[in-house]
Formats: C-alpha cells, sequence, structure tokens
C-alpha cells in the first residue's frame, strides 16, 4: 500500500483556522508585555469557595496548547484536565490561585464574591501582566492593571483556558480533601454542586459549615 504525505497546504490551512479562533493569534498577537489569562470555578456550587487562577503564559507555549485542544475546563474529563494543568504550570510563566470564602460569599454574593477572588489571584502574581484578560462580562474594580473582559472566555482565549484549567484542578482538589469531612453529600463525585444527592443530603441532615448558605438549597 502507498502511503501518500499530508497536503502541506492543507495542514497549514487547518492550523491557521486553528489560530483564528483564539485571539493570542488574532487580536492579541500585537500586544507589548505580557498577558494573563483570568478565570473562575465554582460559583455555582453549593458548598466551599469561589476559586480563581490568573495565568501568564509565554508565547512560545501556545502552539502546544492549542494543538492539546486545551478548552473550558468543566469540558474535560478529570484526568485530561490533571495532566493539562501540570503541563500548564511547568510552562506557565507565573499563575497564581485566589478564592473567597463561603463566609465572604453569604456576606457580599456571589458575584462580588467572585470578582474579588479574580482580583486576588491577580494580586499575587509575582510577574505584573501588561493586560488581565477577564474571563465573564464584569469588570474587577480597582484592579491597577488594564483589563478586558471577554465574554466565554475560556473558548477565544488560551490563556483564560489555562486559568479555568488550573482554578479547576485546585478546587476539585480541595472539595475531595473535604469530602470525608462531611461524607454525606457525595462531595467526592458532586465537587459541592447541587446533584440530587447532595440536595437530598441537605434535607436530611441540613447545611454543614461549608455550605453557602446565602444560597436557597442551603437555607434548610
Amino acid at each position: 500500500m502507498v502511503m501518500s504525505k499530508p497536503d502541506t497546504a492543507s495542514v497549514d490551512s487547518s492550523k491557521l483556522q486553528q489560530e483564528a479562533n483564539w485571539l493570542e493569534f488574532s487580536a492579541l498577537s500585537d500586544i507589548c508585555g505580557l498577558v494573563a489569562g483570568v478565570d473562575e470555578v465554582g460559583r455555582g456550587c453549593l458548598f466551599g469557595p469561589v476559586v480563581a487562577a490568573a495565568v501568564i503564559l509565554p508565547n512560545d507555549a501556545l502552539p502546544a496548547l492549542m494543538a492539546a485542544k486545551i478548552k473550558d475546563s468543566k469540558k474535560l474529563s478529570s484526568s485530561r484536565r490533571s495532566q493539562l494543568a501540570q503541563h500548564i504550570q511547568t510552562v506557565a510563566i507565573d499563575y497564581k490561585i485566589g478564592f473567597a470564602s463561603v463566609w465572604e460569599i453569604d456576606q457580599i454574593n456571589i458575584l462580588q464574591a467572585t470578582l474579588l477572588a479574580m482580583k486576588r489571584a491577580i494580586l499575587k502574581l509575582n510577574v505584573q501582566p501588561t493586560l488581565c484578560l477577564i474571563d465573564g462580562k464584569q469588570s474587577i474594580k480597582d484592579l491597577p492593571v488594564l483589563q478586558q473582559t471577554i465574554v466565554k472566555g475560556d473558548e477565544r482565549s488560551l490563556a483564560i483556558a489555562a486559568a479555568s484549567i488550573i482554578a479547576k484542578v485546585w478546587r476539585d482538589d480541595l472539595i475531595v480533601r473535604l469530602a470525608s469531612k462531611y461524607p454525606m453529600y457525595d462531595l467526592e463525585r458532586n465537587k459541592g454542586y447541587g446533584s440530587p444527592k447532595h440536595l437530598l443530603a441537605l434535607q436530611e441532615y441540613g447545611a454543614s459549615p461549608l455550605h453557602r448558605k446565602s444560597f436557597r438549597p442551603c437555607r434548610i
């Protein structure tokens, strides 16, 4: 059987199409300075903190991450997320985690707590970026760095997608560790989200100290 060589033009065209989907290869390609991607995870959970990550990637790491089909962390398997998180942590110029506690969520509401977690992650960076790409449509108040909000940013920016993965893996690991203390809520499986088993446990046992009392299902 004769093996034909791949059409170089087709390969290049496919790569260009993939690059066009990511801001780092299009709208942001001319930016001078470092860009940080910022995303959160756990906003809709009933249990535990809301967690954010800020990630600065070097330009030479972007093609490999694009080829790895990096995307919204929630769409990846747990094992794939962990693999990508290790890779991102290895190649990143800098990355940091920020979070807002259950108490803060209940005091200032989940939106403000999410923005606080993002701000904390950015301010912890050892390397200051020129621009922060913020997932969503809400800007962060009093941030001493230029910022740009991007709706569905984890599908449009490799840096935001990387931040989504880092935040998700960090938070999931935390919830799994806490699950042994609160086994009745099935946290190891639901990661704090309102699964049927979790909601039934709230009805039977009430809310734990780490449940968000400002969320209706936890007002038992």
